[in-house]
């Protein structure tokens, strides 16, 4: 989406109309646009929805896996459940429901299973058999029907605490789902009413050594506030811990840092603006901001200073020495997300390629007039950074990246901090590769010692596979396939559980 003023000020009128007129008419067909540019991604005939709960008993391997590798490769993503009606069907693909997959690697095996996440909003979809809800975080662009209808979509991430597994979307509380059969256990999941906020992050940490799981949510007090509420889970599964701060203005806090000794988060440009028809805009007339608290206090100390124009939304890894705080990012110098409005300039591609990036603050200072920000690897653009996720309050070495090289397609890289060096695996320029996830080769291997995995979806032959590559060397290529006998579902995050952090099926 690519909006002039005039026209981001009419998107915004029309969807207060088709509120007011009840949302729209019933559509006679399901049939999704055959542009791949509107909702929806050209549909079925493009594969730009999968639509379709799967189980595979015993999927085709080539090559052989490692007996060794035991565990369950999750992921999720928006999968649009129904066609918009005209008037919205340029919405922008994250308002997908939520499909979380299952890759379960056991002896040699895998099976797969895939279901929707059986929220209020699927349900209502469900029964009208046609879309209910308007642009991506309107209310106000939703049929009349669904006006008291949780608008939740849990399509962002997935992710395993105290023998739990959320499906996550940052507008929103938690879904539980069983983490064997993908089934709904709870659509809006509020420890106990313990956790009072409207929203919960996509990305929780979670601290190996006190077993407790780090999250926050934004716009917590409603449409358009800055508050925060940041909170700690422990081993049972209840908030041990809670703060609440404010953020320098209502922005896209999509991930967070957390170290040993400080959480922090970082305000970029993506701000909420109430003309927007899908929530958010890029302004660039606002100075990003670096905030950094005490972990565990109560969050009156947090220090936000301003820094370099950047949109990093993706944490690698985080860590303090001492009163020293470091966060490596994927960044870039402007809006990396064409699909949103800009309020005073426009979108500029070269701008918004993304770098590996390091965020610093000397905390011992009393006065700090700048974070620092620094690109770690000028010469590799990507996206969606992981690390190994046992170092994730730690210092660490590796991490991992959805790389681009233009002409010659996708890539995983492996970087190495210590050395400044990094490794890339290209599969060939036509494939189109997901976010990959790291397992480790055996409890208590060293860091980044196993396997890196991830989905490729191979267009000319319109499948998926997921590949599994050795991180002693992923140049060297897979070392296993396993073959779907179609696309898999959409995935924006994943996560690699051990088979021994799950409960008995």
């Amino acid at each position: 989406m690519k909006f002039g003023r005039r026209q981001f000020m009419t998107q915004a009128a029309v969807g207060a109309a088709a509120s007011l007129a009840g949302g729209g008419t019933a559509q006679a067909e399901v049939l999704f646009p055959k542009d791949p540019n509107k909702f929806g991604r050209g549909g079925s005939t493009t594969g730009g929805v999968s639509r379709s709960e799967q189980t595979l008993y015993d999927c085709e391997i080539e090559g052989k896996l490692p007996v060794d590798l035991d565990g369950s490769f999750f992921r999720v993503g928006p999968d649009a459940q129904y066609p918009k009606s005209q008037q919205f069907e340029d919405d922008i693909f994250f308002d997908g429901e939520g499909h979380v997959s299952l890759f379960q690697f056991k002896n040699g095996h895998v099976d797969f299973r895939s279901r929707y996440v059986k929220n209020d909003r699927w349900k209502a979809q469900h029964a009208a058999r046609k879309s209910l809800f308007g642009y991506y975080r309107n209310r106000s662009s939703d049929d009349a029907s669904v006006q008291d209808v949780r608008r939740a979509s849990h399509n962002t991430h997935v992710w395993v605490h105290a023998n739990r597994l959320y499906a996550l979307k940052e507008d929103s509380p938690p879904a539980l789902i069983n983490p064997h059969t993908l089934e709904t256990i709870d659509s809006n999941y509020t420890f106990g009413g313990a956790y009072t906020a409207e929203t919960f992050t996509a990305h929780p940490k979670n601290d190996p050594e006190t077993g407790e799981m780090f999250a926050f949510g934004y716009e917590a007090k409603g449409l358009g506030s800055t508050d925060i509420n940041v909170i700690s889970v422990g081993r049972d599964g209840k908030i041990n811990w809670s703060a609440w701060v404010n953020a320098p203005y209502c922005c896209m806090l999509h991930d967070f840092a957390v170290t040993r000794r400080h959480i922090a988060f970082l305000a970029i440009p993506m701000a909420y603006n109430k003309a927007s028809p899908v929530h958010w805009a890029w302004d660039n007339t606002k100075q990003p901001w670096l905030g950094v608290m005490r972990r565990g206090g109560d969050g009156k100390d947090i220090r936000w200073v301003p820094g370099p124009m950047n949109m990093s939304d993706h944490t690698m890894g985080s860590w303090s020495d001492g009163d020293r705080f470091f966060w490596d990012m994927d960044g870039a110098d402007g809006n990396r997300f064409p699909f949103f409005p800009h309020l005073h300039d426009r979108f500029d591609p070269v701008k918004g390629q993304a770098r590996v990036r390091r965020f610093s603050m000397d905390l011992s200072r009393k006065s700090v007039r700048n974070f620092d920000m620094e690109v770690l690897y000028p010469d590799v653009t990507g996206a969606l950074s992981r690390q190994d996720d046992r170092y994730n309050v730690d210092p660490y070495r590796y991490g991992f990246l959805v790389s681009a090289w233009g002409s010659k397609g996708q890539g995983w890289t492996m970087f190495d901090h210590q050395k400044r060096t990094h490794r890339t695996f290209m599969p060939g320029p036509d494939a189109v590769l997901n976010e990959a996830v790291f397992a480790p080769r055996r409890k208590g291997a060293a860091e980044a010692d196993g396997y890196l995995l991830g989905v490729a979806h191979l267009p000319k032959e319109n499948r998926s596979e997921v590949l599994v590559l050795d991180t002693q060397d992923i140049t060297a290529g897979p070392i296993a396939r396993v073959i779907l006998p179609g696309r898999a579902t959409p995935q924006i995050h994943g996560n690699w559980i051990p088979g021994d952090q799950l409960p008995p099926g």
